[in-house]
């Protein structure tokens, strides 16, 4: 848990229901891409997760929340959620859509709920770890909790 002025709204929110989390802060690392986020906090990259926000060739919005050591499939992506095709947001336009910004996008806390698809690997571990809501900020979160939370599925999203 964080002390109350480092709190990010995702911690509040995961606060309010009550769920338990580990708070993960690596600010002053100078880490950008998620493999260093991993590094700056001595995590195993395959439990480190990024939040991707895509956008239908339907013109639906979905949120996917794969490894940092791994890349989005678009193609399984498409598949997992009924799309033709699939493809990423622009990053100017994550801030309106979301209202989080590039490096700091969580999958709680949106502006609205988006369909979101966790890739499968998230089951192997007890806990995943993902963005706080905020550049340097993470938490970790075990899937049943986070179920709690948000709506998901599980799916192979990967390659």
């Amino acid at each position: 848990m964080a002390k109350n002025n480092d709190k990010t709204n995702v911690m509040r929110i995961l606060d309010q229901k009550k769920i338990n989390y580990i708070s993960h802060n690596y600010v002053d690392t100078g880490a950008v891409s998620g493999m260093e986020v991993a590094e700056a906090l001595g995590e195993d990259p395959d439990m480190v997760f990024k939040t991707l926000v895509t956008v239908g060739k339907s013109k639906v919005n979905y949120v996917f929340v794969v490894p940092v050591n791994k890349e989005l499939n678009l193609k399984k992506a498409a598949q997992s959620v009924g799309e033709k095709s699939i493809e990423m947001i622009k990053s100017k336009e994550l801030l309106s859509l979301t209202g989080y910004i590039h490096g700091g996008c969580s999958p709680i806390g949106m502006k609205k709920q988006f369909a979101t698809i966790i890739d499968k690997s998230a089951q192997e571990h007890e806990k995943i770890i993902f963005s706080g809501g905020k550049i340097g900020y993470q938490v970790g979160v075990r899937l049943e909790d986070l179920k709690k939370v948000i709506c998901f599925q599980l799916e192979d999203v990967t390659e």
